[in-house]
C-alpha cells in the first residue's frame, strides 16, 4: 500500500495554520479526496490556562523553565505520533497543523536549551510530501492573535519565530504560500500547490 501523503502547514503564530488545515481537509474530502485534519500543538493555551488557574503567571512559571519545554516538546512529539499512525492505518490523506519544525523553531526562539536532543527525537518521523509555509508580516499576525483572544504575542517573538523559519536548513524545500491575505485567497493559493503535489504523487 502507497504512503498516504502528508501535507504540513507551517509557520508563526497568527499565520492561520489551523484555519486553513481545517478548511484544506474539508475542500479535499469535497472533491473526492479522503483526507483528515490533525493539530499537532505543543498545549501553551492549556498549560497557561492551568497556570492561571493555580495562581502562576504562566506555564513556564508553573513547570520551569525545563520542565515546560519537555512537557510542550513531548505533548506535540505524541501529537505528530498519533497523527502519522492515524494517517497509515486510514490511508487518507493527512493535512498537519504544524510539524516537527514549530517545535524546533519556538525552541530556539525563546533561547532553550535542548534542541539537537529534540530534534533526534523527531527525527523518527516521515517527511511530509508537502511543506507549506504560511508567510505572514509579524504586524499582521499579531493583529490576528489579538482578535482571536486566545492569547497575547508580542512583535518582537513573532519576528524571531519568522527569522527562525526562514532561517531552518530545510527551509528552500518548503513551498513558501503568501498568507497576508484574505483567508478565502489563501485557501486558493494553497489549493493550487495541493493539487500539483497530489498530481505528483500519482
Amino acid at each position: 500500500m502507497r504512503r498516504p501523503m502528508i501535507i504540513a502547514l507551517i509557520g508563526v503564530d497568527g499565520a492561520g495554520k489551523t484555519t486553513q488545515a481545517r478548511a484544506l481537509a474539508a475542500r479535499l474530502r469535497a472533491a473526492g479526496v479522503p483526507a483528515s485534519y490533525f493539530e499537532n500543538a505543543g498545549g501553551r493555551p492549556v498549560w497557561n490556562r492551568l497556570a492561571q488557574a493555580l495562581g502562576r503567571r504562566d506555564g513556564p512559571h508553573l513547570f520551569g523553565h525545563t520542565g515546560y519545554v519537555t512537557i510542550e516538546a513531548t505533548v506535540r512529539w505524541l501529537a505528530i505520533a498519533r497523527a502519522v499512525l492515524a494517517a497509515r492505518l486510514t490511508g487518507r490523506t493527512a493535512v498537519m497543523d504544524r510539524w516537527s519544525w514549530c517545535q524546533y523553531v519556538v525552541m530556539r526562539a525563546r533561547g532553550d536549551r535542548g534542541g539537537r536532543l529534540v530534534r533526534l527525537a523527531y527525527a523518527i518521523f516521515p517527511r511530509p510530501e508537502l511543506v507549506c509555509f504560511l508567510a505572514v508580516s509579524p504586524e499582521r499576525a499579531q493583529q490576528r492573535v489579538l482578535a482571536r483572544g486566545i492569547d497575547t504575542e508580542e512583535l518582537t517573538h513573532l519576528r524571531a519565530l519568522d527569522t527562525g523559519y526562514r532561517g531552518l536548513p530545510e527551509f528552500g524545500s518548503f513551498t513558501v504560500v503568501d498568507a497576508d491575505g484574505d483567508p478565502v485567497d489563501v485557501g486558493a493559493a494553497l489549493d493550487q500547490v495541493v493539487r500539483a503535489a497530489l498530481a505528483r504523487s500519482r
